[in-house]
């Protein structure tokens, strides 16, 4: 089921959405269906193309990341415990020799700030080696718990959830850790543009769940310039990122 749910996703993001497309608008044009063919493919150029541009991009990730604002520390609620989530760390596989923090790093730096501040006595690291990480490398919750501690975090105040592989697992094993403990009250960290999923996830076993979101990626300010509405590969990446979360989201709702 979870290789099935990976598959589904990734079939479904909107770069594959037009190469498909535009495959079947090949095959239409050699079965002399040229109309149609042709109508099938500037559809595909016009999906990726929408996409692909930051401008639309930026607005898409802009309106999951403002679901649940940025909150000063000291406006934080307190709780039982500060639960991070994997996705912003690669493990120390060769030629690495440390740990190493990816552009989802902030949600370290978040719950080392929230730890630092009293507002939880431990935090709980879930991930575990994922979907597309090889066997051999170690758990992401492992390298949150050694980063945690380079930003001064003890060893011993960080559990380690290392089994989950997605969002969904995540709740369902930190859950297990929580029941154990005797925790209640979690204050969630995770990306903006991951949040409201994950607390969907989360509310749904564990219902006092507070986000404590970080990484946001969209600052407002700036002005519009024609690069803006013009394709590029980094905009794509972040919208198929959003759109993900997006269609994510709605499944979790429609099957909860």
């Amino acid at each position: 089921m979870f290789f099935l749910r990976k598959l589904a996703l990734q079939m479904i993001y909107p770069l594959n959405v037009s190469l498909f497309a535009a495959l079947a608008a090949l095959a239409l044009y050699q079965l002399k269906r040229t109309r149609v063919g042709a109508a099938l493919l500037i559809a595909a150029v016009a999906w990726l193309w929408l996409w692909s541009m930051p401008v639309f991009g930026g607005w898409v990730r802009c309106q999951l990341e403002q679901v649940y604002p940025a909150v000063p520390i000291e406006k934080m609620e307190s709780a039982d415990a500060i639960v991070v989530l994997g996705g912003g760390t690669e493990s120390p596989f060769p030629p690495r020799l440390y740990p190493e923090v990816t552009a989802a790093g902030d949600r370290m730096l978040h719950a080392a700030r929230l730890y630092k501040a009293g507002k939880a006595p431990l935090i709980i690291a879930s991930g575990g080696a994922g979907f597309r990480m090889p066997r051999a490398m170690d758990p992401e919750a492992e390298a949150i718990q050694s980063i945690l501690e380079d930003l001064g975090v003890p060893k011993s105040a960080v559990l380690i959830e290392k089994a989950s592989r997605d969002t969904h697992e995540n709740a369902l094993f930190t859950k297990r850790i929580a029941d154990e403990r005797g925790f209640k009250k979690i204050l969630l960290v995770t990306s903006a543009l991951h949040m409201p999923r994950a607390l969907e996830e989360f509310r749904a076993v564990c219902p006092e769940t507070y986000p404590a979101a970080a990484d946001f990626e969209i600052i407002f300010g700036g002005e519009l310039t024609v690069f803006d509405w013009l394709p590029d590969v980094r905009a794509l990446e972040g919208s198929s990122r959003a759109f993900k979360e997006l269609v994510a989201l709605a499944v979790h709702k429609i099957w909860r």
